[in-house]
């Protein structure tokens, strides 16, 4: 029997939350010899938690209140922390609460993991379900990503870890800011499955353009040193090139330096100190069972 916990951070959307765990019920009632367990991390919501009912086929419902809010990637991070320094589990399964993360993969997600029990798996983006613009956002997102660090991050953070990883993870300063990138720097090794953005049950996304950026560039800021040391590469040939042809690139070599600042600005939000220190943050937290 294969203990999976399934970490959702919530924030007022707590009609997401009961209809996400009623989708998951339908999804693993069939997946034998594995049993579930939720970890709801409440990022201090102003909106008071009207009582989630356990649905039959998941074991236990823990709900974590955190005193102040700090949004939804450090929830991630302080839950993966938590459990880093708990054995009552084989794999942690990492889920948005607005449906967003489709719980029908949820099965593809375990099938992966039983096929290579030793080895972590990420949810990679084949489609979204975001407008157009939201869409060329992503893709410029993907581009910058690519050019700037040389990694191919098709992931978000829809995944399910093995407890090795989350022990490599939960002490790394980069989870405070960023899974996906932190993923991609310090595991080494993981699996894939194909997965398809679903859309969110009530109301419009909360991914601002703001938010949307603040994300990118996190991600980026993962691999900054990456970053620099290319900028530099790419100053150098510009300048080279381009004096060759007698063109001016004072202001390709100032962008250039503008989005290294920004990029070490950005990446000043990694924080291993509050990561290790999250618990702290804890107002309450409750078992709830059938």
């Amino acid at each position: 029997m294969k203990i999976f916990k399934i970490l959702i951070p919530v924030f007022n959307d707590w009609e997401s939350l009961s209809r996400l765990l009623n989708e998951i019920d339908k999804n693993i009632k069939n997946i034998k010899d594995s049993q579930f367990e939720c970890l709801i991390i409440n990022d201090a919501s102003t909106n008071k938690n009207p009582g989630i009912k356990v649905p039959p086929n998941i074991k236990s419902l823990e709900i974590i209140d955190m005193k102040e809010n700090r949004g939804h990637a450090r929830c991630n991070a302080f839950g993966i922390r938590y459990l880093s320094l708990r054995e009552d589990f084989d794999y942690l399964i990492l889920m948005d609460g607005d449906g967003e993360d489709r719980p029908e993969e949820i099965v593809l997600l375990v099938e992966k993991i039983i096929e290579n029990p030793n080895t972590s798996v990420v949810a990679k983006r084949i489609k979204r379900s975001e407008g157009p613009f939201f869409q060329i956002l992503y893709q410029l997102h993907k581009l910058l990503t690519i050019i700037s660090t040389g990694k191919v991050i098709n992931f978000g953070n829809y995944s399910c870890l093995i407890k090795d990883d989350i022990k490599k993870l939960s002490t790394q300063e980069s989870l405070w800011s960023s899974f996906s990138g932190s993923v991609k720097k310090h595991i080494f090794l993981f699996n894939t499955i194909d997965s398809i953005r679903g859309k969110r049950y009530f109301g419009p996304s909360k991914m601002s353009i703001y938010r949307l950026i603040i994300h990118s560039l996190s991600i980026i800021a993962v691999f900054k040193i990456n970053v620099f040391i290319r900028s530099t590469i790419l100053i150098f040939l510009s300048y080279y090139f381009f004096t060759l042809i007698k063109v001016n690139v004072a202001l390709l070599m100032i962008l250039i330096i503008l989005f290294n600042i920004l990029i070490y600005l950005v990446s000043l939000r990694e924080n291993k100190k509050e990561l290790l220190s999250s618990e702290l943050n804890i107002e309450k937290s409750k078992v709830f069972t059938h």
